[in-house]
């Protein structure tokens, strides 16, 4: 593997573990701003939005990872759970107004959900 090839993938592994458990921590504070009026906080938003955005970053990371070690065919469950990932942001995104009166359990439940994809993308990658 190339110096190129191996920073990206040691930094592809250690944002992988930030965005698993930034995202299940911004689960369990949205679940928990449900019940407690006084952890419903404009950083709560900023959190969830930079883990969120972070996957794009794993994901845009995976991509130049392939790219630079000339994979053709690389893990496809790796790269399936990285993709629907992405796919869930969008989602819990476009609920967000539908969803309004059940916004942190939304947000919530999604953190969590995404966590489970990203443990998921490193066990079975």
């Amino acid at each position: 593997m190339s110096v190129l090839g191996s920073a990206l993938s040691d930094s592809h592994e250690i944002l992988a573990w930030v965005a698993i458990v930034g995202n299940a921590l911004a689960g369990i504070w949205a679940l928990a701003a449900h019940k407690y009026e006084g952890l419903r906080q404009k950083a709560l938003w900023w959190f969830t939005g930079g883990v969120e955005v972070l996957l794009f970053v794993q994901v845009s990371l995976g991509v130049a990872l392939i790219s630079a070690e000339g994979r053709e065919q690389p893990e496809d469950f790796h790269m399936f759970y990285g993709f629907v990932a992405l796919a869930t942001v969008g989602i819990i995104y476009s609920y967000r107004h539908q969803l309004e009166k059940h916004r942190y359990l939304l947000y919530g439940f999604g953190g969590l959900f995404l966590m489970g994809l990203g443990l998921r993308a490193i066990v079975r990658g």
